[in-house]
């Protein structure tokens, strides 16, 4: 049975809750805090040992070294060229680091860390059944939560993409940033029975991620992925501590150049009955300028979507082509064409623009 099976009116796809008999009602009641969301789409990594946070720091994005009991924020792991490998939440609890992962990314991230362990004291567990539950903080629904405590502390991961954190930084240039009203917590509970209702599946929860601007790894994220690209700066890297794997291109991508890519948010016409999927193409005109990353009915805004486009894709209206149609698109642009550059090196003066009549051999 799903680990979440017992839920009353749950509609399942695989193990996964896609909702309860209505995504937008639900999405309404997660919104206001009043819903928990079953997430048998991410999975558990456990990391005990006295040198966990200090080895963690070394061979990921975050600063993560004097975390403190309670403490939470995101981390990546990057290639040697910078690019998005794995991603995760992060929650610490002052025996044990938690990493919260996508379902499809858990097993290979645990495993890359067992390779990276080496003569550290650390043990890396996956808990690839451990029962994973959404939900805004400040409402009933977190006051119906019994999170598991197996160190005294509860294991509640609260996202740090309401703001941007320490050390990161915020490519995004939009007034009233959707993310700060985005107050998404991930509850470790033990017994999926205990839960009461009223719950919302996975529909509702990816819609107002979405809406929040918030990337994935498991949407965002593709072979070419580079965290300015999506603004992940912003809540998974921290721009000063020391070095890691990928280190360098985030620096000089960040200081000196501009990302090749940028997520953008659409508003989709809602003529058609269609939402796009992941990957459906993005066009300017008759040239294809990315591609679709995310999509969502939301309860308010209709459908909408994330895709991650060219840098040199034009800021104004876009179509969407998918399943044979073709669906008009607002765009709201998140990461700017001209994100990066950041360090303002001064120009030099060129010799060609020396003053005339003045023999460079006779300077000074």
């Amino acid at each position: 049975m799903a680990r979440f099976g017992a839920l009353p009116d749950a509609v399942h796809d695989g193990d996964v809750v896609t909702h309860f008999g209505n995504p937008l009602i639900e999405q309404r009641q997660l919104a206001a805090g009043q819903a928990l969301s079953p997430l048998a789409d991410r999975a558990l990594v456990e990391i005990t040992g006295e040198d966990r946070l200090t080895w963690l720091d070394s061979i990921t994005s975050q600063f993560v070294a004097q975390l403190a009991p309670g403490d939470s924020t995101e981390l990546l792991v990057l290639d040697p060229q910078g690019r998005v490998e794995h991603a995760a939440g992060v929650l610490e609890d002052g025996t044990t680091v938690w990493l919260i992962a996508d379902a499809a990314d858990a097993e290979k991230l645990a495993a890359w860390l067992q390779r990276m362990v080496f003569r550290s004291r650390v043990t890396v567990t996956l808990r690839a059944d451990a029962l994973l539950v959404g939900f805004f903080a400040g409402g009933a629904a977190e006051a119906r939560i019994a999170a598991s405590t197996p160190n005294g502390v509860p294991l509640i991961w609260r996202d740090p993409w309401t703001h941007t954190q320490p050390g990161g930084h915020q490519y995004a240039a939009a007034e009233g940033h959707p993310a700060a009203e985005f107050s998404w917590s991930i509850a470790v509970v033990d017994d999926a029975a205990r839960l009461k209702g009223p719950f919302a599946g996975a529909l509702a929860a990816e819609a107002l991620r979405i809406a929040a601007w918030r990337p994935r790894w498991s949407h965002e994220v593709d072979e070419r992925s580079i965290p300015h690209e999506s603004d992940w700066i912003r809540s998974a890297v921290h721009m000063s501590k020391g070095c890691y794997r990928g280190q360098e291109t985030v620096a000089k991508v960040h200081n000196l150049g501009h990302p090749p890519r940028r997520l953008t948010a659409l508003h989709l016409d809602g003529t058609e009955v269609v939402l796009p999927a992941r990957g459906d193409a993005v066009f300017a005109g008759d040239d294809e300028v990315g591609q679709i990353t995310s999509a969502a009915l939301h309860y308010e805004d209709g459908p909408i979507a994330l895709a991650i486009l060219s840098r040199r894709a034009p800021v104004g209206d876009l179509i969407v082509h998918t399943e044979g149609t073709r669906i008009a698109a607002a765009q709201q642009v998140i990461v700017p064409a001209d994100a990066g550059a950041t360090a303002g090196v001064p120009r030099l003066t060129r010799l060609s623009r020396r003053p005339e009549g003045v023999d460079p051999r006779n300077a000074g």
